[in-house]
């Protein structure tokens, strides 16, 4: 339990809380703590989904640049792996993963935000990547992860510009892939993940490992990826469970055991 972030679990679903009045400025040691709750949702066979949130207000406007003014290239060069690697860390959860955004989610807020597999915002969302108006560039994988999401065009008018991008436009550009009231978006995040509590874990660690592997590589080394994957998964409980289910009673009835 950090001093910042924490992990709540309730019904399966773990919610990685972020906690910095006023704006959840991500120090350096709000980017450890983050990491710290990741590695432990991922270690822990009772969070079967996981939701990350900022709170009723924001979700997290950016780095903390206090912090960060003062730093020299030699002090950043030694930091900005861990910086990256902490937010991978939500990234590499082997589990299904939503943002639940309010108010602002800026610089590394909205970085945080890419490393999740889905985006609920609320109507009055606003999302950037501000850094350029900083004299820098996004350093915790704004420029990749928003490229790959959008494509390159939109990403390079969102980083070369700084600006805000409104919920709307967001959820146009597949930025974020739903918006609900303000009041409503950590419900609607956590009614997507309720949908894999009782899901087959394994394969759902396995399909998200084969898509986000995929992409990284070209199309020969994703279709040779997604085989030893596929293959993999008939050791597995779930894949006995999930076919014998489908015979005696046809598809969507079975009950799976994570294992």
């Amino acid at each position: 339990m950090g001093e910042f972030v924490r992990l709540e679990v309730d019904g399966g679903i773990g919610t990685i809380r972020l906690e910095r009045p006023p704006m959840n400025a991500l120090n350096k040691q709000v980017q450890e703590e983050i990491r710290a709750a990741a590695q432990e949702a991922t270690r822990r066979d009772d969070v079967r989904a996981v939701v990350v949130y900022g709170g009723e207000k924001v979700f997290a406007a950016g780095a903390d640049i206090k912090e960060m003014a003062g730093l020299s290239y030699v002090d950043m060069a030694n930091r900005a792996g861990a910086l990256s690697s902490s937010f991978a860390a939500v990234a590499e959860i082997p589990k299904p993963t939503v943002a639940a955004v309010t108010g602002y989610a800026l610089g590394g807020g909205l970085e945080l935000a890419l490393c999740c597999d889905r985006r609920v915002a609320g109507d009055n969302a606003k999302v950037g990547q501000p850094e350029i108006l900083l004299g820098i560039i996004p350093g915790a994988g704004g420029t990749q992860r928003l490229a790959r999401l959008v494509g390159p065009s939109k990403a390079k008018d969102i980083v070369y510009t700084g600006r805000f991008v409104d919920a709307a436009e967001a959820l146009a550009i597949g930025l974020v892939d739903e918006v609900v009231a303000p009041d409503d978006v950590y419900a609607a995040a956590r009614k997507w993940a309720e949908k894999f509590t009782g899901g087959a874990a394994r394969a759902l660690a396995a399909a998200k490992a084969a898509i986000d592997g995929g992409l990284d590589g070209d199309l020969a080394s994703g279709l040779r990826l997604e085989s030893h994957l596929f293959a993999a998964l008939f050791a597995t409980e779930d894949q006995k469970t999930g076919m014998q289910s489908f015979v005696e009673n046809g598809p969507g009835k079975a009950t799976f055991s994570g294992k």
